[in-house]
C-alpha cells in the first residue's frame, strides 16, 4: 500500500489504542482531523476495513471498532519511520496537555504508567526510593485496587515531562533533548554517563535504561554512589528566574527532583551548553521502578503514557531527598558516540583489492572459563548466518580481567570508513534491530547514532531484543545499522560494496534513491545502505544465557592479527 494509506492507517489504530474503547467511524474522523488528517467517515471505514482483515481491529457490533492484541503489535513495530518522529511529537503532545497549578496543585499532570505483580517487598522498595528523593514526586495513583499478594497491579508516577509542561505554561520556551545516566558520588550528581536524544529514536530515551544492570538507584541510597536515570531540557537565559520560581512553587506541592540548573552557558553534568541558553537536569520518574527492577522484580514500564489530575494522586510517603545540590561544572563532558565513530572512520585503510589493513572493531567479554562454549556458538552463527555478520573476521585477546576474556568483531562502521577512502560520502544514520521473519525485513526498532553517547546496538543486547540464534534458521530479530550516501554515489558505491563482500564482508541491502529502506526513511536524493551488525554473534551469546559485555566501536584492529571462520 501507499505510505500515505499505511500512516493514516496506523494513525487509526493510535487512536484506538490511545482511547482504549470501541469508536465509531465519526470520531475516529474528528480525531484524525486533529492530527492533520482529513478523512470523512466513508474514507474512515473504507481503511477500518482493511484493517478489520489484516486482524488489527475488530467490528463489535454497530458501536465500532476496538483495537486486536495484534494491532497493538503492529503499532508498537510497524511504520518505523514514521515511529522515530512519533517519539518526540507523542512528549510534545504530553507537554501541551499539562495544565497543573504549581500555586494550588489543581489540573493535569503526566503520568508513567507501570505494572507489576503485588509484592510487600517491593512495596517497600518503592517507598524506600520515595523517601530519599530519588523520584520526580512521591504521589502515585494505583489504577486497580490493592490485590492479594501474587496478584498484578498498575501503578501511575509522576514523569519528569511534567516539569517541561509547568514550564511552558508559565511562557517559558523549552526544549526536551536528552534521556540519561547521571553517575552520583557521595550523594551528589557528577555528570551524565549515557545520554540518548529525544529526538529520532522509535524507543522513549529512557526506556533505554530501564534494564536492571544500567542503574544502580539502590547503591545510591544504601551509600550514596551509583547511577540513577535522569532528563535534561534546555531553556532561555532570560527565562532563569522564572524558572526557579516554579521550582520553588512544585517543590512546595510536592513534585521536585532538580539535580542542577546551570547558569547561563555553564555546562551541566558534562553537557555543554550554548550562550545564552540555560540547562536543567532533573531525575527521571521511572527511578523508584528501575528500583525494583534491580531487586529483580519484574516491572512494566511506559513511559508518558497519560496525563491525570494531580488531585487523584496520594503520597505514599514524607520524602527527605538524600541527593545534594552540584557545584560548578565539570571539566569532564559527555562523550558522543559519532565524535568517537568519525575519529575511527578516518583510520580504517583496508584495502578492497589486496584485503589487507585497519578496521573498526568492537570488543566484547565473556567469562574465561565459558570461552570454548562461546566459541561453538559464535562459530555456529557466522556459519549458518554469515549474512547477519559484518564480517568472517574475529580475534581473541585476553580481558583487563584475570576471569574475563575479550572477543573481538568487525564494527559495520568499517563501512563507512572503506567508502569514503574510496571518494563516496556517507553518514552513519541508525543502530536498529531487523526483524527477518517475514515475507519483506524490516526494521522494528531504530535508534540515532547522532544524539547518543553509546551504540544503539549495546542498549538492544541489554534489553535482549534480539532472536539471532533464530534469525539463522528461520526467522528473527537481528541487529542492523542504516548509512545515508548521496544517490549521485549510487553507482561507484555499488561497485565498491561488491568487492567489499568478496573480501568477506555483509551488505544486506542497498536502496535507490529516497526509498525507504526496509521500512526505514532516507533523506531526498540519498540512498540507504543496511548493514548487519557486528554484534549479532554477541547477541546470541546472550541469548544462550551467557554473561556477555558487549562494547561497540572500540578500536582499530588490522586483519592480519584476526582469524577468520
Amino acid at each position: 500500500m501507499p505510505q500515505e494509506t499505511d500512516r493514516k492507517m496506523m494513525e487509526i489504530l493510535r487512536i484506538l489504542a490511545d482511547r482504549e474503547e470501541v469508536l465509531g467511524a465519526k470520531t475516529i474522523a474528528e480525531e484524525l482531523k486533529k492530527k492533520g488528517y482529513d478523512l470523512g467517515e466513508r474514507a474512515v471505514r473504507y481503511h477500518m476495513r482493511i484493517l478489520d482483515e489484516k486482524g488489527f481491529t475488530e467490528r463489535i457490533g454497530y458501536a465500532g471498532r476496538q483495537i486486536t492484541d495484534k494491532g497493538h503489535k503492529e503499532l508498537e513495530k510497524g511504520l518505523i519511520y514514521d515511529q522515530v518522529d512519533f517519539i518526540f511529537s507523542k512528549f510534545e503532545d504530553m507537554i501541551y496537555q499539562t495544565t497543573l497549578n504549581p500555586s494550588d496543585g489543581t489540573g493535569k499532570v503526566i503520568v508513567n504508567t507501570s505494572s507489576f505483580v503485588y509484592d510487600k517487598n517491593i512495596m517497600e522498595i518503592l517507598k524506600s526510593v520515595f523517601t530519599k528523593g530519588i523520584a520526580v514526586s512521591p504521589y502515585v495513583k494505583f489504577l486497580d485496587p490493592l490485590p492479594e499478594v501474587g496478584n498484578e497491579i498498575r501503578m501511575d508516577t509522576v514523569c519528569g515531562t511534567t516539569i517541561d509542561g509547568m514550564l511552558l505554561r508559565a511562557g517559558i520556551p523549552v526544549i526536551p533533548k536528552y534521556g540519561g545516566i547521571v553517575k552520583v558520588e557521595d550523594y551528589v550528581p557528577i555528570r551524565f554517563t549515557e545520554l540518548i536524544s529525544y529526538k529520532k529514536t522509535s524507543m522513549t530515551p529512557l526506556e533505554a535504561f530501564t534494564d536492571k544492570n544500567m542503574t544502580s538507584v539502590l547503591e545510591v541510597i544504601d551509600n550514596g554512589n551509583g547511577s540513577i536515570p535522569a532528563n535534561f531540557r534546555l531553556i532561555p537565559k532570560t527565562a532563569r528566574k522564572n524558572a526557579v520560581k516554579i521550582f520553588n512553587n512544585l517543590q512546595k506541592i510536592g513534585i521536585t527532583g532538580l539535580l542542577k540548573m546551570g547558569d547561563e552557558g555553564e555546562s551541566v553534568l558534562g553537557i555543554p551548553i550554548d550562550d545564552n541558553m540555560v540547562g536543567i537536569a532533573v531525575i527521571g520518574g521511572i527511578a523508584p521502578l528501575c528500583a525494583a527492577k534491580e531487586a529483580g522484580f519484574d516491572v512494566n514500564i511506559k513511559l508518558a503514557e497519560n496525563t491525570i489530575e494531580f488531585g487523584k494522586m496520594q503520597s505514599l510517603v514524607n520524602p527527605k531527598p538524600i541527593i545534594k545540590t552540584t557545584g560548578p561544572g565539570i571539566p569532564e563532558k559527555v562523550k558522543f558516540l559519532l565524535s568517537k565513530a568519525w575519529n575511527l572512520i578516518y583510520q580504517v585503510d583496508f584495502d578492497i583489492e589486496t584485503h589487507q589493513g585497519n578496521v573498526i572493531t568492537n570488543i566484547s567479554y565473556v567469562k574465561t572459563n565459558e570461552l570454548d562454549l562461546a566459541i561453538d556458538i559464535f562459530e555456529d552463527v557466522m556459519k549458518t548466518g554469515p549474512q547477519y555478520c559484518t564480517s568472517k573476521y574475529f580475534k581473541i585477546i585476553p580481558g583487563k580481567e584475570p576471569n574475563k576474556t575479550g572477543i573481538a568483531t568487525v564494527c559495520s562502521l568499517t563501512l563507512d570508513g572503506i567508502l569514503v577512502k574510496n571518494g563516496v560520502s556517507t553518514t552513519p544514520q541508525y543502530g536498529g534491530i531487523l526483524e527477518t521473519d517475514s515475507k519483506q525485513p524490516r526494521f522494528i526498532e531504530l535508534t540515532a547514532y547522532s544524539g547518543s553517547s553509546l551504540d544503539p546496538h549495546e542498549i538492544y543486547i541489554a534489553k535482549d531484543m534480539t532472536s539471532v540464534s533464530e534469525a539463522i534458521k528461520d526467522g528473527g530479530r537481528v541487529l542492523a545499522s542504516l548509512r545515508e550516501i548521496p544517490y549521485i554515489a549510487r553507482p561507484a558505491a555499488v561497485d565498491v560494496l561488491e568487492e567489499v563482500q568478496d573480501a568477506g564482508f555483509s551488505i544486506l541491502k542497498i536502496g535507490k534513491p529516497s526509498e525507504l529502506v526496509y521500512n526505514a526513511k532516507v533523506e531526498r536524493y540519498h540512498v540507504g545502505i543496511v548493514a548487519p551488525g557486528g554484534l549479532n554473534p554477541i547477541a546470541a551469546l546472550k541469548e544462550h544465557g551467557m554473561d556477555v559485555e558487549p562494547k561497540a566501536v572500540e578500536t582499530m584492529t588490522n586483519v592480519s592479527e584476526m582469524e577468520e571462520f
